[in-house]
């Protein structure tokens, strides 16, 4: 893999009904079903909508026997009205339902943390070498006689891992580590390598993006360590719904498609299953429109770590840099004169740290409490104002009295006297700029430079777009995805985001800290951790996190998750701060972090039971302070 250059990934093909994955092929996009999978018409109905958006495999929660038995009938309703979309059974818990699955799907995912593995417990659990080896060839004995089938019915697999649903065996003995949800996954592989099974995906999927971009990066090292090359789908699982459900989906499989890494994705939104396709679709057609860029002559620095990165050492100036969270600069250059400013000013939740406003410098009364950035050639020293040079001023840099500057640099202009000022210059801060056609690989490049150098001038990146308010998720697709690989290396500062076009300010700057937050970078609103729904679900999803949402909202920095079912509910507990998981058709259990603390709530009493169990905690600030002034 190179940093600096667009490739994909070279792997195998598997072949996937009529729809052949990885080798040559493009990167498909798929989609799941929430409808009852004993419902055939529905199912069906469902199917065909999906592959109408553009869905190229479609998959089904097939939870027992009879669900998977219906896969045959459900296959012969979509072939019936002209239809080829392959169809993936899920399966947990139970390998017999694999069993019968691969005999009427074309493929079927199973996930290694509880195929032959005990449901999660949490349990710390202690094994000697040898009855861990035990323990994997009862996974052996297992798993073969699957196999078997699935080659007779030329069924393939997904063997996905969920960091949700981790075994306790796992986690006992490598902890909730990228090392343990690799190796999980390679349990299952190399024994499909010994029986010379190839028709194989693979999957790593997790609600943290962090975690999830980190461990199919090292998947993928282990995978080539081994002489693997199977395909990869990519998700970021329970992402949300809305925006945030496609910026937190965007930066986390962007990252990665980023690399060349995915050979098939989803994104996994909290609302009807033949939305995620066109989001899928775009994120897709973005990325590979890199191939065959000019080749961009970066070098990495020699302490980088691509599988397990670390922030760029930095020396801080002001708020920036340093271990600081990086800051988000909003761009004012439109500014006019007083009176006409409404429509810039930012939402109160998402003031930018500094404002942008080139030589427009509005009148006191009508600025933001907030930072200005202005040009140098108008800088006049007034208090919580900072010059910005463009670097052909450069000589004139050591003249400026200011103990913050910024400095507009491209990679082709880092020359050897631009490195000398920023050395004797540790005040300036860097806002990186790119017009190149993979804009990823010249940011890394220059970030890179100066840090083989030892420079520690903290860098912000600007990135700029072109797109109209009606193409607000278009802008929000292709920045999270420019900046998703730049923060998971560690080596971002900041955030710019710039648009030439009718997007409203309050837009751009509401797109710069949801990116922040879903790279687990910086947190300035609630975040909900929501599955997207399944024939599992045992309450309606969609209208239920509407409600926490309105009910929860204003509690800023939690983690609240909503899970149809016990799938992955615990496990994702853990990253969260509370959850809400179905536990019963029209019961729910309420958690704090992975402990339950109250089951089986009627799911209409459950959403204010949950509101409660907040306020008991001290988690909602504004409720304990109304309560001290009654």
């Amino acid at each position: 893999m190179d940093l600096f250059d667009y490739q994909r990934r070279e792997t195998c093909e598997v072949q996937i009904g009529s729809t052949p994955l990885g080798g040559q092929n493009p990167i498909r996009v798929q989609s799941m079903t929430n409808t009852v999978t004993l419902d055939t018409e529905a199912c069906v109905a469902q199917t065909l909508r999906i592959a109408q958006a553009g869905g190229e495999y479609v998959r089904l929660t097939t939870q027992g026997v009879r669900e998977a038995e219906n896969l045959k009938n459900i296959n012969a309703g979509v072939r019936a009205a002209g239809c080829n979309v392959p169809l993936v059974a899920d399966v947990h818990f139970n390998p017999r339902v694999a069993d019968v699955a691969a005999e009427y799907a074309e493929k079927v995912r199973i996930n290694p943390g509880n195929y032959v593995d005990s449901a999660r417990t949490f349990k710390q659990l202690t094994y000697t070498d040898e009855e861990y080896a035990a323990e994997i060839r009862k996974i052996e004995e297992r798993f073969v006689p699957f196999l078997d089938i699935c080659r007779r019915n030329h069924t393939a697999i997904r063997i996905g891992v969920n960091h949700g649903s981790l075994s306790d065996r796992i986690m006992s003995r490598y902890g909730d580590t990228p090392e343990g949800i690799v190796e999980s996954c390679m349990e299952f592989l190399r024994i499909c390598v010994k029986q010379d099974f190839k028709d194989v995906v693979i999957s790593i999927k997790a609600s943290n993006t962090v975690v999830m971009v980190q461990s199919v990066r090292l998947l993928v090292q282990v995978m080539e360590q081994e002489g693997m090359n199977f395909p990869i789908h990519l998700g970021v699982t329970e992402a949300g719904d809305g925006e945030d459900g496609r910026i937190k989906s965007a930066v986390g499989i962007g990252a990665l498609l980023a690399d060349g890494i995915g050979d098939t994705i989803r994104v996994s939104l909290s609302e009807a299953p033949e939305n995620e396709i066109p989001v899928a679709r775009k994120l897709v057609d973005y990325v590979v429109q890199r191939q065959g860029h000019i080749m961009v002559p970066g070098i990495a620095a020699e302490d980088f770590n691509y599988v397990h990165p670390v922030r760029r050492i930095t020396r801080a100036v002001g708020n920036i840099g340093g271990d600081q969270v990086p800051v988000v600069v909003a761009d004012r250059m439109d500014l006019q004169a007083a009176g006409t400013l409404a429509s810039h000013q930012s939402a109160p939740d998402f003031l930018p740290d500094y404002i942008y406003c080139g030589q427009n410098l509005p009148e006191k009364e009508h600025r933001e409490p907030t930072a200005y950035i202005v040009d140098a050639d108008c800088w006049t020293g007034e208090e919580n104002t900072y010059p910005a040079f463009p670097y052909n001023m450069l000589p004139f840099m050591g003249q400026c009295p200011a103990k913050l500057k910024f400095l507009f640099l491209s990679y082709a202009a880092l020359t050897e006297e631009v490195r000398a000022c920023l050395k004797y210059h540790p005040e300036v801060v860097i806002i990186a700029q790119s017009n190149h056609k993979n804009r990823l690989a010249e940011f890394r490049a220059l970030i890179h430079e100066l840090t083989r150098n030892g420079l520690q001038n903290p860098v912000i990146v600007f990135q700029h777009y072109a797109h109209s308010q009606e193409e607000k998720e278009d802008f929000q697709i292709e920045s999270a995805v420019d900046m998703g690989a730049l923060l998971f290396d560690g080596l971002c500062d900041g955030i710019y985001l710039y648009n030439n076009g009718s997007l409203s300010h309050q837009d751009i700057d509401a797109t710069a800290f949801s990116i922040l937050q879903a790279a687990r970078q910086r947190t300035s609103k609630t975040e909900y951790i929501s599955c997207p729904g399944c024939g599992r679900t045992l309450y309606d999803l969609q209208d239920t996190l509407a409600r926490v949402k309105a009910a929860t909202a204003h509690l800023k920095g939690l983690k609240i998750a909503v899970m149809g079912c016990i799938v992955n509910g615990p496990g994702e507990m853990a990253d969260a701060d509370y959850g809400y998981v179905g536990a019963a058709r029209g019961k729910v259990s309420l958690y704090k972090k992975k402990e339950c603390i109250e089951k089986n709530i009627p799911a209409e009493e459950a959403v204010e039971k949950l509101l409660r169990l907040i306020r008991e905690n001290g988690d909602d600030p504004e409720y304990n302070a109304n309560k001290e002034n009654l």
